[in-house]
Formats: structure tokens, sequence, C-alpha cells
């Protein structure tokens, strides 16, 4: 999974390797038009497919493990709090909108 959540599509015809990957839920949708993307960068072919953004997308990289492991976990908890705050408060909670900002830039 990438760190930012957004999908990702490429090919370097160097080294015969295409790929798309990243899909956080939209994976059934995102994957066909993934590969016609993949398919017109392989080919070569300069198409509106190829100049999206997230052709050739390069996130950040995760930290190594156990930093990877504990931040996520740690991440993790902090929604499950928020979570709760909302069900007693009936609200959105101010602690995920926090949660959501740090794990985008993150």
């Amino acid at each position: 999974m990438p760190r930012d959540w957004c999908v990702s599509v490429g090919a370097d015809p160097n080294r015969g390797l295409a790929w798309a990957g990243g899909y956080a839920g939209e994976g059934l949708a995102a994957s066909n038009l993934a590969a016609r993307t993949v398919r017109d960068l392989i080919l070569g072919e300069s198409s509106p497919l190829t100049v999206l953004p997230w052709v050739a997308r390069e996130p950040r990289r995760w930290e190594p493990e156990p930093l990877r492991w504990a931040g996520i976990r740690g991440l993790y908890s902090l929604y499950r709090g928020a979570d709760r705050l909302e069900q007693l408060s009936g609200r959105p909670s101010r602690a995920a909108r926090v949660l959501d900002r740090v794990s985008a830039r993150a």
C-alpha cells in the first residue's frame, strides 16, 4: 500500500516492466482504467490516459521496520479513540480530522 493511499501506474520499457497498484478500496473501477493506461504506456502511445497524474507517480517510501509498524499501529489506535469519541458525542471528531491531515502528509 502506498503511503499516500493513491494508485500509481507506470512502465519502464528499458527493463520490460510495467506496474499498477496501490488500490485502497477502489480497485475494481481503478484496475480497468489502470490496465488501459498501462497498455498505452507499454505501446508507447500518447493518450489522455498517459498524462493522468497517477502515471509514474512516486509516493514517499515507508519507514523501515519496526518504525513503520509502530507508526501504523499507533495511528490506528488513535483513530479507534476518535471513533469512540464520535460515538459518545454524536458529532464528528476533531481528532479524526487532525489524524487525517497528519496521515496524508506523513
